[in-house]
């Protein structure tokens, strides 16, 4: 691990419990683009019900004390996983999209100070599997580990989370929480730079 990820990583681990939350809620507002288009192109699956998981985190962190049972979301997120199946390429990336919603609601449900590292993991790991299925398969491990450093999904990856955990770092009025929803939402370009339609 590289010292501005050590640096990153220390940063990451010393946000109060809601900036936490709301770094994962922003990290997994862009990745759900993946799902979504998986859920379209496989028919397996229920965007719907993991764009209603993510509102459903969004409010809780915007209206202290809502009501909300993250015991039943988390059943119903259960059941959206893509088959055991499929391994196809989309269906790993849906199922990392179902993991970083699963580490958020555990972190809603109760204290889980791995879950952001798991999030920002699971995003790089999909980011570096998609460089690695279009730009990399013919290299040998140490260069396809340069290209995927050097390659600007990977770049804009690391801009992005560095982005959310600065935004993060700040108080988190309602206007705040606004914004970075808006900057994890990046116009619905995925972290892989793909987008659903719809």
């Amino acid at each position: 691990m590289t010292a501005s990820a050590d640096g990153f990583h220390a940063r990451l681990d010393q946000l109060p419990a809601r900036a936490r939350l709301a770094f994962m809620a922003a990290l997994i507002e862009r990745m759900s683009p993946n799902y979504a288009l998986y859920a379209q192109m496989s028919g397996a699956g229920d965007a719907k019900v993991l764009r209603n998981v993510l509102d459903l985190a969004w409010e809780a962190l915007a209206v202290k004390d809502a009501a909300i049972d993250f015991d039943k979301q988390a059943e119903k997120l259960a059941e959206q996983e893509p088959p055991e199946t499929d391994d196809s390429f989309g269906a790993r990336r849906a199922i990392e999209v179902v993991m970083a919603l699963a580490a958020l609601l555990d972190a809603l449900r109760s204290e889980a100070p791995e879950s952001p590292r798991d999030v920002s993991r699971l995003s790089r790991d999909g980011v570096h599997a998609y460089i690695e299925m279009t730009d990399g398969a013919d290299d040998d491990a140490e260069r396809l580990a340069a290209r995927v450093r050097e390659h600007p999904l990977m770049d804009d990856e690391h801009g992005f989370q560095e982005a959310v955990l600065e935004h993060v770092e700040a108080p988190l009025t309602r206007d705040a929480l606004k914004s970075l929803r808006r900057l994890g939402r990046n116009e619905g370009v995925s972290n892989l730079g793909l987008s659903a339609e719809g």
